[in-house]
């Protein structure tokens, strides 16, 4: 098996219960493993890792003198997941929606590329791309 790149994704939650069943509710898993009373390590793909964290766990990987964001005052960054059709982006995005998310923009359609995009409970903005692959070059 050859190697492949991983991404952690390191996230401040406020109530880490809310944000597990936010995420289990839009299909991803938890790996308990890595997973404790204040991380949740959420699976979005096989490479792709959403790790939770309570503010006071979050503030311990920090360096000194820096503060946690709150994601409900700033934007911190933008994440994007990739989807396999525009109805896959459209699922994800109406999921989170129905699961406690906010609408964070309305869809943009550029007829090879679609996006959808909503926060999650901690205000940390999500879109959910599809590009057609005809139209995409490496």
């Amino acid at each position: 098996m050859s190697y492949q790149q991983m991404i952690f994704v390191n996230l401040v939650v406020n109530d880490l219960a809310v944000s597990k069943k936010f995420f289990t509710d839009l299909g991803f898993r938890l790996n308990e493993q890595f997973s404790d009373e204040q991380t949740a390590s959420v699976v979005i793909s096989d490479t792709i890792i959403a790790m939770l964290h309570t503010r006071e766990r979050f503030a311990q990987y920090t360096p000194a003198g820096k503060t946690p964001a709150d994601a409900t005052a700033t934007t911190e960054v933008l994440l994007t997941l990739s989807a396999r059709s525009r109805e896959e982006a459209d699922m994800l995005a109406d999921r989170a929606l129905a699961s406690g998310g906010s609408p964070a923009r309305e869809a943009e359609d550029h007829g090879f590329m679609y996006g959808r995009s909503f926060t999650d409970p901690d205000g940390h903005v999500w879109e959910i791309v599809w590009m057609d692959p005809a139209q995409v070059q490496e």
